[in-house]
């Protein structure tokens, strides 16, 4: 029996091109769990993969979709029944191999997180790769220290989807946050989700090269790096931490010295939610459902059907793309 998914092939000249098709089951991957997709997402990996692969596919025809939320249809695996909700992220699904931007998909039991109480599938995929992210970006920052109380935590490219979800929960819990952005007019929707002050993105874009400067923030998630990166660890108090997300701004870490961590002790903490732990996973999943307030979910989010992705996804390499786009595979 076939099902709608957005498939992306490759011509012989290299050109990729995405379109809905109907496609049969037998086509889907192996593994011990076929999952009813609900609802998909759109990431900064997800545009690179409905268009040119961005080196991350291997195979076309291709479907993307790095995330996806549905209920079980058929399982080998004793930990899922029909009818179980669950989410996916990462495990290099939707770039190595199929992924959510089909009504169904088939993936290896261990790479399932159930969905936990007080969610819905839908709003699990306005959190996504992106807010999984920021969430574990917190618990790394609390894990080292952080506490409500310690001061202003900054974070950079906050109008994105892992800077929406991370201002959301730290202001949530109690920080005072710092957004940094590039687009004033994003100014509103930023303190709707509790931000207690607007950065303009061109306070931290210039490289300096003093070894230090005063001490500002008491701890930062960072999706940017690059020149605004090697900024921010000069501004971080004694002891205080950076949580390293992405790379919008550039791989290298321009300006950057050693004297923050020799002189003030600051700590570069790396996140990876591509191949993280199961537990880790689980532990990330019920922080998000209990210190996430879902009206500041709400406002993030941008409703897409498939159809929509090829457009949203040049859109989001643009850095055109605010909050979460949430995917409904179905209509």
């Amino acid at each position: 029996m076939g099902f709608r998914a957005l498939v992306v092939t490759k011509d012989e000249g290299g050109a990729t091109h995405a379109a809905v098709e109907v496609v049969e089951e037998g086509r889907l991957p192996e593994g011990e769990v076929t999952v009813a997709v609900e609802y998909s997402t759109l990431n900064y990996k997800d545009g690179l993969c409905l268009g040119s692969g961005g080196g991350l596919v291997r195979a076309w025809p291709h479907v993307p979709g790095i995330d996806f939320a549905g209920t079980v249809e058929t399982s080998d695996d004793p930990r899922f029944r029909p009818g179980d909700r669950v989410i996916l992220t990462g495990w290099r699904v939707g770039e190595t191999r199929w992924g959510g931007y089909a009504e169904k998909a088939r993936v290896r039991a261990d790479w399932l997180v159930p969905l936990p109480a007080g969610l819905t599938t839908r709003q699990a995929m306005a959190v996504g790769t992106a807010g999984f992210t920021a969430m574990l970006a917190v618990m790394a920052l609390e894990d080292h220290g952080l506490r409500p109380g310690d001061g202003e935590v900054l974070v950079t490219g906050a109008a994105g989807g892992v800077g929406s979800v991370a201002t959301a929960i730290l202001a949530h819990l109690g920080h005072p946050v710092a957004a940094v952005t590039g687009r004033p007019e994003q100014a509103e929707y930023l303190r709707g989700l509790g931000a207690a002050r607007i950065v303009p993105r061109a306070d931290l874009a210039e490289v300096t090269r003093k070894p230090l400067e005063a001490e500002t923030w008491a701890g930062c998630v960072d999706a940017v790096g690059g020149t605004m990166l090697g900024r921010v660890l000069k501004q971080m108090r004694y002891g205080a931490s950076v949580a390293a997300v992405g790379l919008a701004g550039g791989a290298a870490i321009e300006g950057a010295l050693i004297t923050p961590f020799i002189l003030r002790g600051v700590n570069l903490l790396g996140i990876d939610s591509v191949m993280r732990p199961h537990a880790d996973r689980v532990r990330a999943w019920d922080r998000i459902a209990r210190d996430l307030p879902i009206d500041r979910l709400e406002a993030m989010i941008r409703p897409a059907r498939l159809g929509d992705l090829p457009e949203l996804g040049a859109a989001i390499l643009k850095g055109g793309v605010r909050g979460r786009v949430v995917v409904d595979v179905n209509a």
